[in-house]
């Protein structure tokens, strides 16, 4: 069955009508409206009178230019573009990177402060300037990433052909496509790009391929008096870009620029706002998070330093000071390095990200609203079965093993074969580099159905050109619509055959008998019967059938120099009583991976929902073929009547034309979705497309939208992550996307699945130890105000944490391997934030005490050594900074001046920054894992191990090199200060070994549950 010849019932309504009764289908934005009233619909006479032209010699050639400058030039009217400083200033001025330069511009104002009064410290200015460092670098990283691609309309702007052929003043000249104007008269042929919407005048076998517009992968045969009320499905129009696969035709202009169905789509697009991607909203609500945290604490202590009898603008620096202590200077880079890192892992999986927020989105997705033809299928029409010998076969179709599995001495293949391979127009495009191609691959002169045969005869035989030059055709009947059928008569072993091949019920018609095994056998009513099934069966799969029939012609009567003649109103050789073969029935097949990436996106808990343009029957079979659908469910295929469930149905899948939906609103598509698990929706228009994309999104999901058609760009914009096919994904697709599939797998999307999925988790990894180090950054500064001891860590010894030794490290969790297959668990829910209480009150109440106690510890046996007992050293911060007193009495007398105060603080300054990386060893080895024991995760990540050598040896460098130290604020220590604080890292390690020990028994275990709900993040 032709799948391009359904007759459809109630076929969806114009996209005015859908806009008019259904704004919802709009999406979020006021696009542009296509225009198409009853131009395809009244009769050529009466469109001509009010288009005011001529078919027979054109408009004149002032007509044209006064319509040009009225109407304006057949073009896309292009959107305002984004100025490339904008673009820059958001990367710099958004999410993260807004709270460090907030926090840059209150160390500045600090330091403003304290010049104010004469005593300024250039610790404010050190902080400051590397906060707007960080920024600036990361801004200029992430726009240099993400400013590669081009303009979405500069993409549409290559598909408009560049010339066209108009009738004007009675003579056919070239123009300039985008001079045409409503009423022109415009000749096409095959190979030309269609320069605007045209009805047909005149069509001698036209067809054109309408699959970037409809999704079906069938070229349209037009024709001049089949009209339907839906424009796109009136064979009787050719729209704006379209290919011309084959003949000539004549048409008049009736729509020009924006109020084209391709203009409609392009205003679609250009118009849509993207999203916010769920990893920005995770970074916002950190943000909010970090800044609720510090701006508490900052005004609880200066609410304590007022009260304590420090001045308004001490308490003031105070607050500042706290504030930007909080903020982890080095996560912005550690995030932005990570996400890249990660899209090159992709893009050498053959998922190329443009977007790196994008990587993470596609790990977060619960919905993939796909594309049917060219995304999930081949876009190739292939045999898929034969019916041969009374026995249905089936053909593997598999790309790269097509046909393998059937026997070419199968009994009546030879003459199956003859007629498939001798009663054809197409033949494979004649180039050298054409034939080095596989079979499959290789371009063929002819419509798709004639290459499907074709491409199935070489793939099994191989010998097309052979076969065919031992067989001339003598004559031929071309194929058309009054006999739906192909016929021709050739020289086959120095007797003449005729071999015709068309629909099955006309060409079974004209049959005597059946070839079985070998005999011919007189057809019966049970052959009849068996053969109208195999019919209804291959239709049913959305299969398109041909028939295919021979008759050895009697050489008495046909002698070698008969002449052969179809002039007449009946040729000179029968038509009738033939010999029936066997049915050839063509399907444009599932790529071979899809259906086990489909069965992979369903083990880890996402819906793959297929919207297609193509109709409902092969929409369906697909949909069953690669497991959208599950063949044991019972389907429903919506009509008009079909009542709209209220509640979830068991055991039922969908599937939902289009023409079904145009006067639905959101609550009624809110209920199907509900309703059912499984749906293939069927000839959806782009808008509808948009629609459901939409719909998903309201139900709470994270959607990903796949597609490679120019109808599929308006929902592959709007999807949280749009997906596009980099081979046979049109330019408009492509750029409208988030994400190109570079091998045109489905497949891939499971990889990128896994990868973001992946890259979440470590995220979470990588933030839990950059908090951590936290908190012995900010004690040392609270202490110093509200303990009034001597500064245990200078601010300059912070940046180098945080920028140096914690960097590394951080950024090597990205490599980290999951912990468990997560690919076997549900999505993410989105109460499950990137940074969540349970996470900070693991990094600040757990790890990150016990680390500041490491640092204390450490300061205080230090302090000790010298004569600086804790008891005494508490209250002397005005003294111990009075430059002018040189005679400070230690516990035990001694007398110190200030520059030996100096050296001794900063000593500990050292040994306090020493002791961070050294608990940070233990923070970093227990980030590795949330749930397993280190011992089952191992220290295969060799890149954390690289790390771990690195913030060491950094560390080492800083305390050790000359000049370094003084430079930095920092004294070199003895080789003793290296082990007080080697006993926490030890702890820490302890810890949360048993934490996590007791997290795997939360089922069993009250204590695990328990740290579950308050320490699991």
């Amino acid at each position: 069955m032709d799948t391009s010849g359904f007759e459809m019932q109630n076929l969806e309504k114009t996209t005015d009508v859908l806009e008019k009764k259904h704004p919802a289908a709009d999406g979020d934005s006021d696009q542009k409206k296509t225009s198409y009233d009853d131009e395809h619909t009244i009769s050529l006479e009466e469109l001509k009178e009010r288009l005011e032209t001529d078919f027979e010699a054109g408009l004149t050639k002032s007509e044209a230019e006064d319509r040009l400058e009225n109407f304006g030039p057949n073009s896309l009217t292009p959107p305002s573009k984004t100025p490339e400083w904008l673009k820059f200033c958001k990367t710099m001025f958004t999410g993260f990177a807004m709270l460090l330069w907030i926090a840059a511009i209150l160390c500045f104002m600090a330091y403003g402060i304290d010049a104010a009064k004469g005593d300024p410290s250039s610790d404010n200015l050190y902080v400051g300037g590397a906060l707007t460092f960080v920024v600036v670098v990361s801004g200029i990283f992430t726009y240099y990433q993400e400013n590669k691609s081009t303009k979405i309309m500069e993409s549409f702007a290559k598909m408009i052909p560049p010339h066209a052929r108009v009738l004007r003043d009675g003579n056919v000249f070239e123009i300039d496509a985008t001079e045409l104007v409503i009423g022109d008269i415009v000749d096409i042929q095959g190979g030309d790009k269609t320069p605007a919407d045209l009805r047909m005048i005149e069509s001698h076998g036209v067809k054109v391929d309408n699959s970037s517009l409809t999704g079906e992968s069938v070229p349209v045969a037009l024709k001049p008096n089949i009209q339907d009320p839906n424009h796109p499905e009136s064979k009787n129009l050719a729209f704006y870009s379209t290919n011309v696969v084959e003949g000539k035709g004549r048409g008049v202009v009736v729509k020009t620029g924006d109020d084209t169905v391709m203009g409609s789509i392009a205003g679609l697009v250009a118009t849509l706002e993207s999203g916010q991607t769920p990893i920005n909203k995770e970074i916002q609500s950190f943000v909010h998070l970090i800044s609720a945290i510090a701006v508490f604490i900052g005004v609880v202590f200066f609410i304590i330093a007022m009260a304590m009898g420090y001045d308004w603008i001490e308490a003031v620096i105070f607050f500042i000071g706290i504030i930007v202590a909080n903020v982890p200077e080095g996560l912005l880079v550690t995030v932005t390095v990570t996400l890249t890192l990660t899209a090159k892992r992709m893009a050498a999986k053959n998922c190329l990200v443009k977007n790196l927020e994008g990587v993470e989105t596609l790990g977060s997705t619960s919905v993939i609203c796909s594309d049917k033809t060219g995304t999930l299928t081949q876009n190739k029409m292939t045999v898929a079965h034969m019916w041969l010998n009374m026995e249905l076969v089936t053909l593997e179709t598999g790309k790269m093993k097509y046909a393998e599995n059937f026997d070419p001495r199968s009994a009546g293949w030879k003459e199956l074969g003859r007629v498939a391979c001798l009663c054809s127009n197409s033949d494979f495009v004649d180039k050298e580099e054409n034939w080095a191609k596989g079979v499959n691959d290789r371009d063929v002169d002819g419509d798709a159905t004639e290459a499907g045969i074709l491409k199935c005869y070489e793939c099994i035989m191989g010998d097309t050109n052979k076969r065919r030059g031992a067989s001339p055709k003598l004559i031929g009947i071309p194929f058309n619509s009054r006999n739906k059928y192909q016929a021709s008569v050739h020289i086959d072993e120095e007797k003449h055959v005729l071999v015709m091949k068309g629909a099955p019920e006309i060409v079974f018609d004209r049959c005597e008998t059946i070839l079985i095994d070998g005999n011919d056998v007189k057809i019966d009513e049970t052959i009849k019967l068996q053969f109208k099934q195999a019919c209804e069966k291959l239709a049913g799969m959305g299969e398109r059938v041909l028939a295919f029939v021979d008759l050895p012609l009697d050489p008495k009567k046909f002698p070698p120099s008969f002449v052969f003649s179809s002039d007449e109103e009946e040729p000179n050789f029968p038509l009738d009583r033939l010999r029936f073969v066997g049915l050839m029935s063509m399907i444009d097949p599932p790529k071979a991976t899809v259906p086990e990436a489909v069965a992979q996106c369903k083990s880890a808990g996402i819906k793959v929902i297929m919207v297609t343009g193509d109709h409902p029957i092969t929409a369906q079979a697909i949909a069953k073929e690669v497991g959208i659908i599950s063949p044991d469910k019972d389907l429903v295929i919506y009509d008009t009547i079909t009542p709209i469930p209220s509640s979830h149905q068991t055991g039922v899948s969908a599937c939902v034309p289009g023409y079904v939906m145009v006067d639905w609103e959101e609550e009624d598509l809110d209920k199907v979705i509900r309703g059912y698990s499984e749906i293939a929706f069927a000839r959806t228009s782009p808008k509808q497309k948009l629609f459901i994309v939409e719909g998903y999104q309201r139900a709470g999901n994270v959607v990903a939208v796949t597609g490679d058609g120019v109808n599929d760009s308006p929902a592959l914009k709007k999807g949280d992550i749009g997906v596009a096919m980099g081979i046979s994904g049109s330019e408009v697709s492509k750029e409208a996307a988030d994400m190109i599939l570079l091998d045109d797998d489905f497949a891939t999307i499971v990889n990128g699945v896994e990868e973001g999925r992946l890259i979440f988790d470590n995220l979470k990894k990588s933030i839990v130890y950059t908090l951590t180090s936290n908190i012995p950054e900010i004690f040392p500064f609270l202490t110093w105000v509200v303990l009034g001891i001597p500064l245990p860590l200078s601010t300059v010894a912070i940046l180098l944490i945080d920028l140096g030794t914690d960097m590394v490290p951080a950024i090597s969790l990205a490599y980290e391997k999951a912990e468990l297959d997560i690919m076997k668990r549900p999505p993410r829910s989105q109460q499950d934030r990137l940074v969540n209480h349970r996470l900070i009150f693991l990094a600040y109440a757990i790890v990150g005490i016990t680390q500041a106690a490491a640092g204390f510890f450490v300061y205080a046996v230090i302090m000790a050594s010298y004569g600086w007992m804790p008891l005494r050293l508490i209250g002397i911060k005005n003294q111990w900074e009075d430059e002018d007193n040189n005679d400070l009495e230690d516990s035990w007398g001694q007398q110190w001046s200030y520059g030996q105060r100096m050296m001794i603080q900063q000593t500990c300054n050292g040994a306090y920054f020493l002791a961070i990386v050294q608990v940070q060893w233990a923070d970093v080895i227990i980030s590795k894992t949330r749930v397993l024991s280190i011992f089952q995760q191992g220290m295969n990540n060799m890149v954390l191990n690289f790390a771990m050598v690195f913030e060491t040896a950094l560390a080492a460098l800083v305390l050790y090199l000359p000049y370094v130290p003084q430079f930095v604020g920092l004294y070199p220590i003895a080789p003793e200060w290296w082990i007080p604080a080697l006993p926490f890292t030890l702890l820490i390690w302890v810890i949360d070994e048993t934490r996590r020990f007791f997290i795997r028994r939360a089922d069993t275990s009250a204590i695990g549950k328990f740290l579950v709900e308050e320490t699991y993040y």
